[in-house]
């Protein structure tokens, strides 16, 4: 059965308890994504957190997340046709990172229909990203389990056909990729990343990395709730500073190379050969 509508649309339902193993709640969420179960138990593991229950979503998120990858792969290969495979890889990162993953699942409600435990219910888990990431990996691969291969396209198609379009390659790297790249283009070393310092509670580390470009004699320092969140923000800056010093140095190079210009035109006389540029006279 084909969804109709699109995400951009606004989905109304009421606020569920945990009582979302329900049959009224799995008819609703079916009606969302505009798919019967034959199986409505795979609709239901799908929605279970590995806190609530031994029989959970981990299975299913694996089959999920390679069906996923494939699909939206297929998808942009149509969308863009001359896109080389490097930048059809990054956006298809882009699309099936946890960040995106988690988005998707707050517009179709998702969270509603999860069944947590009471640990994860107290701590916010309903809301946490990778939960979600993971329950919408696993409602695909649920689908895929129980209709197939086109089922599950479909599926896709209606979650993420918008979010395929407009996607600027270049915009996707992150700068980690594009500070690499820099270096790498004007032959200079690869910068480093070296923690300095780690602090907070568990829940509420704070990382700070040092970036530095020994060749261009520039560091930066960061801080951030992950490491390599907090390696990027360092690369940014470092990137912002490299590119602000080629900048600057632009004009001093373009100065030089008239001054090379110059002194070779005066070395050649109105012939066009070259001329002495001592005082000495060439022995015969």
């Amino acid at each position: 059965m084909a969804a109709t509508g699109g995400l951009s649309k606004a989905l109304t339902t009421s606020p569920m308890a945990q009582s979302t193993g329900s049959n009224n709640a799995l008819d609703e969420l079916q009606h969302k994504i505009g798919y019967q179960f034959d199986k409505p138990a795979l609709l239901q593991q799908a929605l279970t957190h590995k806190s609530y229950s031994r029989t959970n979503n981990e299975r299913l998120e694996f089959i999920g997340d390679a069906v996923l990858g494939y699909l939206v792969g297929s998808m942009l290969y149509r969308h863009y046709p001359d896109v080389q495979e490097d930048a059809l890889s990054l956006m298809r990162a882009q699309l099936v990172r946890g960040k995106t993953l988690a988005q998707v699942a707050l517009q179709m409600q998702l969270p509603e229909f999860l069944l947590l435990g009471s640990g994860e219910l107290r701590s916010g888990g309903r809301q946490r990203a990778s939960i979600l990431a993971d329950a919408l990996e696993a409602v695909i691969g649920a689908v895929h389990e129980d209709g197939g291969i086109e089922q599950a396209q479909r599926l896709v198609h209606y979650l993420f056909d918008e979010l395929t379009l407009g996607l600027d390659a270049e915009s996707l790297k992150d700068p980690k990729t594009r500070l690499q790249e820099f270096l790498q283009g004007n032959g200079l070393d690869l910068p480093s990343y070296t923690v300095e310092q780690v602090s907070g509670a568990d829940h509420q580390r704070q990382y700070t990395v040092k970036c530095e470009a020994p060749s261009l004699g520039l560091m930066a320092v960061a801080q951030d709730s992950s490491r390599r969140a907090a390696e990027k923000a360092s690369a940014h800056e470092v990137l912002v500073l490299a590119l602000a010093q080629q900048q600057a140095n632009a004009p001093t190079q373009q100065v030089k190379s008239q001054g090379r210009d110059k002194k070779t035109a005066s070395a050649k006389g109105p012939s066009g050969q070259t001329q002495p540029t001592t005082g000495d006279e060439p022995s015969v």
